[in-house]
């Protein structure tokens, strides 16, 4: 049985610094599924900064889209993050895709990963509080990432909110478990 944990928040506000603690609290050689695809220089920055906090305990997998191809059962997985993650769906191919088509495609292949035997940690970005975007394609990306930061909520088992550095606990769901 998976155990998903889904932490949220604003940019900057330690989603992935806290993710990180609580991975390491969870297992000793924890797996750190990167979904980032390196845009740019600046965001190639960002990605080594992730880097460099983390230690040789980490087991990293950069993996763009198709992230049930792994095998991770029986381990502990930060999942960082959805919005990249997302991102790299809606902008298959090097165009804009069908919101509704990167939706469904994302939810089923989250449901494929999350159906394996392991502990989730999944970060996203809170993008949709800001306000109404200017433009289409904000909007649509906006639409999509909120409907999948639902979808993964809803299937969490824990839903923190990072605000300023400080975890915040939304949602915590105790399941049965056979002993």
């Amino acid at each position: 049985m998976s155990h998903i944990t889904l932490i949220t928040g604003g940019q900057r506000s330690g989603k992935s610094a806290y993710a990180e603690r609580l991975a390491l609290s969870l297992a000793p050689n924890p797996v750190y599924l990167a979904t980032a695809h390196i845009w740019d220089d600046e965001f190639h920055e960002r990605v080594r900064h992730h880097q460099q906090r983390r230690g040789p305990e980490w087991t990293n997998i950069e993996e763009e889209r198709w992230l049930s191809r792994h095998d991770l059962t029986g381990r502990v997985v930060l999942v960082d993050c959805l919005t990249l993650w997302a991102t790299n769906f809606f902008y298959a191919d090097g165009a804009e895709t069908d919101v509704d088509a990167a939706l469904d495609t994302l939810k089923a292949e989250f449901d494929r990963l999350t159906a394996q035997d392991a502990t989730f940690v999944v970060v996203t970005n809170e993008i949709g509080s800001g306000g109404t975007p200017v433009n289409d394609v904000q909007r649509r990306f906006t639409d999509l990432l909120g409907w999948l930061n639902q979808y993964v909520a809803v299937q969490a088992d824990e839903v923190v909110l990072m605000v300023s550095g400080i975890a915040v606990n939304i949602k915590t769901t105790h399941k049965e478990t056979n002993r």
